[in-house]
């Protein structure tokens, strides 16, 4: 009698985990949904243009759903900076990491970044050149989490560098912190002017720029393909 009771309760509970499993899955599905809309307003108005009210209207969820989702509007910004930066990984990051380290996974990184502004994967461009700009003087865990996307895209782009110049594919004596600096300023320069002018030229413009600066920095041309060399 009591192996019958265990067999039933464990028949049950196993039943009660599969709904629990699926309203998970459901509450995963709309959480992705709502922050596709998310980062999309915020790449455009800026995170504080993002309220719970305005994603209600753009994602066809109610507010009380959204409210439920992420507890706040911080909490909304901070999960839309998060959903935003898995998204910039995986388009930059991720897939140049098929190439060495050194000069053609940087020039990967930068064709990549450029690719990504200027096939609109947001709205707005890019999202953290949008959000930066928004909450650059704004203290507190929003900025915070973008300050951080943005600190660990740049310190990636300049280890990158140092591979490079350890491998001995660019000088010995170039200065990795200004080279990345450079670099990462001709990508955002393009996202900008493109912006304003409704116009892809500037990426073109950066990616011959920079080019231009690794082959004065000593990389031969058969490292930089993804640029167009």
């Amino acid at each position: 009698m009591s192996e019958v009771v265990i067999h039933e309760a464990s028949v049950a509970g196993t039943g009660q985990g599969r709904a629990s499993d699926g309203r998970r899955l459901r509450g995963d599905a709309s959480r992705r949904t709502v922050l596709e809309s998310a980062t999309d307003i915020a790449s455009v108005d800026g995170l504080d243009g993002l309220t719970i009210g305005r994603l209600a209207t753009a994602s066809g969820r109610g507010k009380s759903s959204i409210a439920t989702l992420f507890q706040s509007k911080e909490g909304l910004q901070l999960a839309t900076v998060a959903a935003a930066r898995e998204v910039f990984t995986a388009l930059i990051v991720e897939r140049a990491r098929v190439e060495p380290r050194g000069v053609r996974r940087l020039s990967a990184l930068l064709r990549n970044a450029l690719d990504y502004s200027r096939d609109r994967v947001f709205t707005g461009g890019c999202f953290f050149a949008a959000t930066a700009a928004d909450v650059d003087s704004k203290p507190g865990p929003v900025r915070d989490a973008v300050r951080t996307a943005l600190v660990d895209w740049y310190g990636y782009v300049e280890a990158q560098v140092r591979h490079a110049i350890a491998a001995g594919e660019l000088d010995a004596g170039a200065d990795a912190e200004q080279l990345a600096f450079e670099l990462v300023a001709l990508n955002e320069e393009a996202n900008s002017r493109s912006l304003l002018l409704q116009d892809e030229r500037p990426y073109a413009l950066a990616a011959r720029a920079m080019r231009d600066r690794l082959r004065t920095a000593g990389a031969g041309p058969e490292l930089l393909t993804a640029l167009g060399a």
